[in-house]
């Protein structure tokens, strides 16, 4: 039986590894590409509309219409689906739960103010920085359901401020002092303390008195996701964050928050995302890609798979595309195509981090066509020592960089921060031109690394070596 058992384990272990392959062309990669496109479609709805104002809305600021939308969503949703419009006004609003077959639709000229008021915002079960637990809806969130939609071109403004939610992160330039109630630290600690003893999710209850601000646009374990059109801002925390979703389609949209942590787009353990000509001027990365902090990321087990960002502007935010930092779950399969990114305050254009806390394999990252103004750190930036270090080496292996151009580069081109028991694997780096770096690269633990046609300063950059 033991030898049995031994067979089993390593046949497994040996077709595992085998199914790793790097790519030896762009045009592996790029056929993927087209591929997945052709599976990731947007849901269809009835062609029925509900006017929120007959369900006694009104657009006037002040009204608080949770009600209404509450009622229309449900009466929509029962009748086998269509769109809930929101017509020109401004509806004050608490959070919005989006049932099954309902698109939320905003017509120009309308805005959905959310409600700064907490209570407005019931307990239910979600994720805070890839950690499960019960604690307030998300502005917009579902759980569960299947062909959802926001759509539009009206406004969803969270209404944040350094009065309302940004001040519990506990940093003076939100608005934080010690004289006023709220700071999420404590919170922060007790969910990583729930977390570690895996404490089941639905007992880690906060709320009231704990703190931690809910993310703005969240389904949840929900199949079938599209946005397109609508202006994003002013989100207490993280702004477009499904979890645990397939299907995920997002086009057009504007995104423009700068509180803290106000991610543009933080898709958590998702499969088949798509996000396509969208706009980015953000107050942290501007997209941001997760599957779990640590043991909850681990025991899941869902990586991010799947995803393709194309022909998006970063304006503003402190990474471009990021991987991380809580990617315990894993990552593969992430396209970054067309992309434009140029910020004073941006930091990387393309960031993996991850820790030895979180463990994981992130590979298959191919990062093409991509245009950057300024940034101040590096190009292209692995690190393996996010936050603290624990037993769980994390693999990165497979990166692609292709045809990038950089016109005020920052301190490195590409900058490496690898555990030599577990280097960076097969990185590659073809026709890339970056002028107005400091130092060509700063690099530890790399195996397996193609230079083509790379130049920093007009040099060119043949080697990466420690």
């Amino acid at each position: 039986m033991k030898k049995l058992v031994f067979l089993l384990l390593t046949s497994v272990s040996i077709s595992l590894s085998a199914q790793y392959k790097p790519w030896t062309s762009a045009k592996q990669p790029l056929k993927e590409i087209k591929a997945l496109k052709k599976q990731i479609k947007k849901p269809e709805f009835r062609k029925v509309d509900y006017l929120v104002t007959d369900f006694g809305a009104v657009g006037d600021g002040k009204t608080k219409n949770t009600e209404a939308f509450k009622k229309a969503i449900e009466k929509c949703s029962a009748e086998g689906g269509g769109r809930v419009v929101v017509p020109p006004g401004v509806f004050l609003t608490g959070a919005i739960y989006l049932e099954s077959n309902v698109n939320l639709h905003l017509t120009d000229g309308s805005t959905i103010l959310f409600s700064q008021d907490s209570n407005d915002y019931p307990i239910v079960f979600t994720r805070w920085e890839g950690m499960e637990c019960m604690n307030y809806s998300s502005l917009i969130y579902a759980y569960e359901e299947e062909n959802i939609a926001v759509t539009g071109k009206g406004t969803l403004d969270g209404n944040s401020d350094l009065d309302n939610w940004w001040f519990w992160c506990g940093a003076t330039k939100y608005g934080y002092n010690a004289s006023r109630p709220g700071r999420q630290n404590p919170a922060r600690a007790k969910l990583h303390e729930y977390m570690a003893n895996r404490t089941p999710a639905r007992e880690r209850i906060f709320g009231d008195g704990w703190y931690l601000r809910p993310n703005f646009i969240q389904p949840y374990k929900s199949k079938n996701f599209y946005m397109a059109d609508v202006l994003v801002k002013n989100s207490p925390m993280w702004n477009l964050n499904p979890v645990l979703c397939e299907n995920v389609l997002i086009e057009r949209v504007k995104v423009i928050s700068h509180g803290p942590n106000n991610d543009g787009f933080d898709p958590e353990a998702c499969k088949n995302v798509w996000i396509k000509d969208s706009y980015f001027d953000t107050g942290d990365d501007c997209i941001a890609i997760k599957s779990g902090r640590d043991e909850d990321g681990r025991d899941i087990g869902r990586p991010a798979e799947n995803h393709i960002i194309e022909n998006c502007e970063m304006k503003d935010g402190h990474g471009g595309v990021v991987i991380g930092s809580e990617i315990a779950g894993g990552a593969k399969n992430i396209y970054a195509i067309g992309n434009v990114m140029d910020s004073k305050n941006l930091d990387r254009a393309l960031r993996i981090k991850t820790s030895s806390s979180r463990g994981g394999t992130i590979e298959n990252v191919f990062f093409y066509n991509t245009k950057v103004g300024a940034y101040k750190e590096a190009a292209v930036r692995f690190n393996m020592h996010y936050e603290k270090p624990g037993n769980h080496i994390p693999t990165i292996r497979n990166i692609w960089v292709e045809n990038l151009t950089v016109d005020k580069g920052g301190k490195y081109a590409v900058f490496s921060d690898a555990y030599e028991s577990s280097p960076v694997t097969d990185f590659t780096m073809i026709n890339a031109k970056m002028v107005g770096v400091q130092i060509p690269y700063k690099v530890d633990y790399l195996k397996n690394v193609t230079l083509k046609n790379v130049t920093v300063n007009g040099q060119p950059l043949t080697e990466l070596k420690p």
